[in-house]
């Protein structure tokens, strides 16, 4: 329900589980017990099963991902170091890795522009500063001119 939350709390650096559609509330309560994480959810029924559990819950009542993102910066401060160190995809800290390795493993004009690249150990993601991490960046400036918080 919250998947492209997720993929951008992860670009924030923040450490995201996403839930598959086969987890149930008593999973999810769980899960977020025993690790000690806030839930962000649209469900009402789960809102309100967590809350009785004394979660730390943050409710997302949009489906902007502007005003998502919004919720729940301003509740929770991003730390500028983690930015963009996590894999959108699996949630692992990404590694840098060496040019030469990842000559195979990317567009040749990918390579040939860029110094830096770095990879998911998890997932084997390959990641750089491309048109992707200059529009990240714009949006995370974006968000930063609407009185958010950093």
């Amino acid at each position: 329900m919250l998947g492209t939350l997720a993929k951008w709390l992860r670009i924030y650096g923040f450490d995201t589980f996403y839930a598959n559609s086969e987890m149930d509330d008593k999973e999810l309560i769980n899960i977020s017990k025993n690790e000690k994480r806030i839930l962000i959810t649209r469900d009402k029924n789960l809102l309100q099963t967590a809350r009785k559990n004394k979660l730390k819950v943050i409710e997302i009542n949009t489906t902007d991902i502007n005003q998502q993102i919004n919720k729940v910066i301003i509740q929770e401060k991003v730390n500028t170091n983690k930015v963009l160190s996590r894999c959108i995809l699996c949630n692992t800290k990404i590694e840098e890795i060496k040019k030469d390795e990842v000559k195979k493993m990317v567009p040749k004009r990918v390579f040939d522009t860029n110094e830096k690249f770095w990879f998911c150990p998890k997932c084997k993601k390959i990641y750089w500063k491309g048109s992707h991490y200059e529009n990240m960046i714009e949006k995370i400036n974006d968000l930063k001119k609407s009185k958010i918080t950093f």
